[in-house]
């Protein structure tokens, strides 16, 4: 089949949505609800935003939304200016000086930027708020279907070696990812065992919105993108890379259009910040500038108030995954945007490199390519030399990225929207593998890990195998994020039975190996899954089949977090390989108790 151009409008668009196999096509955006009362918690360095009670008869026709910056900590002048020119404060973020302002008036950008202080201010489309803003509606609950679909290894898990990662561990429920997208049906079967109501929002329009269901997704493409990162291993419909991690969803889309601007973006990053999102999953670009160019006054405000934003999440631990976009553009040799600004009329306009996508552009951001089935570039996917960081499967053609959709179905997309939610299932398992590891550090393992992937005969991919504009460093291993090398027969031994850990004891699990001659490698791998509601009791060891001690971790008195869910890599060559190896588990104090849930060896 020929594959058409995607436009890059709104969401990173996939190409295709299909629903589940006897199920109707139901990709309709579903009708509001009935209307819930919750207020605005005040958050710790978040907006401290005007409350939704404001009524949707504070809106006038005209009304625009501008971003004003200044000096990050107090916002109270530039928030007095605001007034005193003709606006009013919708919300504001102190800590890193955003003040998200409306007006009616034609001249209020140009009078804010003459007041003292005032660092930059732009509008942030080119079309008016919709009276919505002032008392949103909140997004139906669709239906639930149920499903007969069973589980099965899908194309997309075998080549990130996802299916075998799982063998080793499916990540840790203290690591949370943020969907930041249209939304997510949390009631869809296959995702409400992960996700996380207390830390979802919406953020559409500019300010955190914490009413129940107001997260529930108005479109499909954030339930779509949820079940990749974070399904349930549940025996049916479908697993996604890193089935035991938490997902929370922040709608950033606004209702009927789907559109993602840039206040919506910044709310959604410093919700993600402040409620500790370990990584967030970005599948679109901030609307309605495609490319946003430093030398026009409105743009450089949306860059500046965006980055900011993403920088203070970083700062708060979390990582940035995002889609790299679907117009088969070479991000590294800009000439022309004939697509912006998409809430109006576009136009063409002539631009350079110092025009960036965002957020998949801003430093720190992880760049996702999307692949087809094989080590081939997405035809639609967007490249670039030094742009793209890592690549995952996108789907493309015959091959779709088949998961979860709203109301208990499931279907296929394609888009880098599809490849992104990949990589930041991957970075969840690595951050599920060494709790204390930082955004850098993840960002870092993405790419030294990922399985380098030569350029194919195509002029546009430079670089070299190691590194290039089509793959970055390659596609991401999930096997390698959880410290495996992969089941192989007679190599991997496994005990899933469970043995309690109770206060003040030293318990063990046996696993006896057989038919591995010789000694055991110099780098065995022992996967340990052990639950436990303060970690900071435990000190765990494995024992060889001659009685030998090798520690593996003795953690922190200090560590409250729950369980355990690491690989560790033992140096046992001086131990005979065949014979019964134990997991010895010590806890050391009181009050909190746990169990071996499961642990394993490969050899």
């Amino acid at each position: 089949m020929t594959t058409p151009r995607i436009s890059q409008r709104r969401l990173r668009r996939p190409l295709l949505s299909v629903a589940a196999v006897g199920a109707a096509l139901a990709l309709a955006t579903p009708a509001g609800a009935a209307d819930a009362d919750t207020g605005l918690p005040p958050g710790p360095a978040a907006a401290r935003a005007t409350t939704l009670a404001q009524s949707a008869a504070g809106w006038a026709a005209g009304t625009r939304s501008y971003l004003v910056i200044t000096a990050p900590g107090d916002t109270s002048a530039a928030r007095n200016a605001v007034t005193a020119n003709g606006g009013s404060v919708f919300a504001h973020y102190d800590a890193i000086g955003v003040v998200v302002a409306h007006s009616t008036s034609a001249g209020f950008a140009t009078a804010m930027r003459s007041v003292a202080g005032v660092q930059k201010v732009g509008a942030t489309r080119t079309s008016d708020v919709p009276a919505d803003a002032y008392s949103p509606t909140l997004p139906g609950a669709p239906a639930q279907s149920s499903t007969t679909l069973t589980e099965t290894a899908r194309w997309d898990m075998t080549r990130i070696n996802a299916d075998k990662a799982w063998a080793v561990s499916t990540g840790s429920p203290a690591v949370t990812v943020g969907v930041l997208d249209t939304g997510v049906d949390e009631r869809h079967q296959d995702l409400a065992p992960n996700f996380d109501a207390a830390d979802s929002v919406s953020c559409a329009y500019g300010k955190a919105d914490t009413r129940t269901g107001a997260w529930r997704d108005v479109g499909t493409h954030g339930t779509h993108v949820a079940g990749t990162i974070a399904a349930a291993k549940n025996g049916k419909g479908v697993v996604g890379v890193a089935p035991g991690v938490k997902i929370a969803s922040v709608r950033i889309a606004e209702p009927s259009t789907s559109m993602f601007f840039a206040e919506n973006t910044i709310c959604g990053f410093m919700w993600a910040g402040d409620h500790g999102f370990d990584v967030t999953n970005n599948s679109y670009y901030t609307d309605p500038w495609m490319f946003n160019c430093p030398d026009d006054p409105d743009q450089a405000a949306i860059i500046e108030g965006v980055r900011r934003a993403q920088e203070y999440a970083e700062g708060k631990g979390s990582l940035q995954v995002a889609a790299a976009g679907n117009s088969n553009y070479d991000l590294a040799n800009k000439r022309t945007d004939s697509e912006s600004p998409n809430d109006s009329t576009p136009v063409n306009r002539t631009i350079t490199n110092a025009c960036i996508d965002i957020p998949t552009e801003l430093p720190g951001v992880v760049t996702v390519a999307a692949m087809g089935n094989g080590n081939i570039k997405a035809s639609y996917s967007n490249f670039g030399r030094d742009v793209i960081d890592v690549a995952a499967p996108g789907g493309d053609g015959a091959y779709g990225v088949y998961s979860t959709l709203p109301g208990g179905k499931y279907g296929n997309m394609n888009g880098t929207s599809m490849a992104s939610p990949h990589v930041a299932g991957v970075a969840a398992l690595l951050k599920s593998a060494d709790p204390a590891a930082t955004p850098a550090d993840l960002r870092a393992r993405l790419g030294s890990q990922a399985t380098d992937t030569a350029c194919p005969s195509d002029s546009r991919c430079t670089g070299t195998t190691a590194k290039n504009a089509f793959f970055g460093e390659g596609q991401v291993d999930a096997l390698k994020a959880v410290g495996g090398t992969g089941p192989q027969p007679g190599r991997y031994f496994e005990n899933t039975t469970d043995v309690t850990v109770a206060d003040n004891a030293t318990v063990e699990s046996p696993i006896s190996v057989t038919g591995v001659a010789g000694n055991a490698p110099a780098a065995l791998k022992v996967g340990v899954d052990v639950k436990h509601t303060y970690r900071g009791d435990l000190v765990l060891s494995l024992v060889a089949p001659d009685g030998s001690v090798y520690s593996l971790e003795d953690f922190s008195d200090g560590d409250s977090a729950d369980d355990v869910v690491k690989t560790y890599t033992v140096d046992a060559s001086s131990e005979t390989a065949s014979g019964t190896w134990k997991l010895r588990v010590r806890d050391i104090a009181a009050q909190d108790t746990g169990r071996i849930n499961a642990w394993n060896l490969t050899f």
